[in-house]
């Protein structure tokens, strides 16, 4: 498994994972309305330097550069050294670890070169497959509004509700207490 820019190539496969009930049903956003327009332009979008977010595909690295899912940093605040991540994955990629190897090499690759210490992130109650694998994995759980500049971020973002945000699960990596 690797990390990559997103290629138009990517779309097809992108609009597969988001056409699967299994793999969004408990996700934010309503993937199901997307089209495989909307794809190129987050493709096209996610290739532009925009500053505030970073996306990457997340590949096979056995030659085929087989696109397996999408890994995300977003709001980046420079200031509080802070970022919102986000994955999501084929259902044929789910089990096979790379999606830990894609955190791991994705934080590695945000503290080395973008000085991002604190990455958070929420997950539905519903979405059992995630917080196990958040659990297992050793991320720690925060009551998201005890982070004061992180609850303010993401309130600005204007991505979440009050009642939203009150509603996930909160997830919280930072370098800086050794929190993971």
């Amino acid at each position: 498994m690797m990390l990559r820019s997103l290629k138009n190539e990517d779309a097809p496969f992108m609009l597969e994972w988001m056409h699967d009930e299994s793999v969004v049903h408990n996700l934010h956003k309503n993937f199901a309305s997307f089209t495989i327009e909307d794809c190129y332009r987050f493709i096209d979008f996610s290739t532009k330097e925009q500053g505030k977010d970073i996306h990457f595909a997340i590949v096979r690295d056995d030659g085929s550069d087989e696109y397996l899912g999408t890994i995300s940093l977003k709001n980046i605040d420079r200031e509080t050294k802070s970022a919102e991540f986000g994955i999501t994955i084929r259902k044929s990629a789910m089990g096979t670890g790379c999606s830990q190897e894609a955190m791991e090499e994705l934080l590695s690759k945000v503290i080395k070169e973008n000085g991002i210490t604190r990455v958070y992130w929420c997950v539905d109650t519903k979405n059992v497959r995630a917080l196990k694998f958040y659990d297992k994995n050793g991320y720690s759980r925060i009551c998201i509004t005890d982070v004061e500049d992180i609850y303010s971020l993401v309130l600005s973002s204007g991505q979440y509700n009050r009642d939203e945000i009150d509603s996930y699960v909160w997830y919280l990596y930072d370098i800086d207490s050794g929190n993971l």
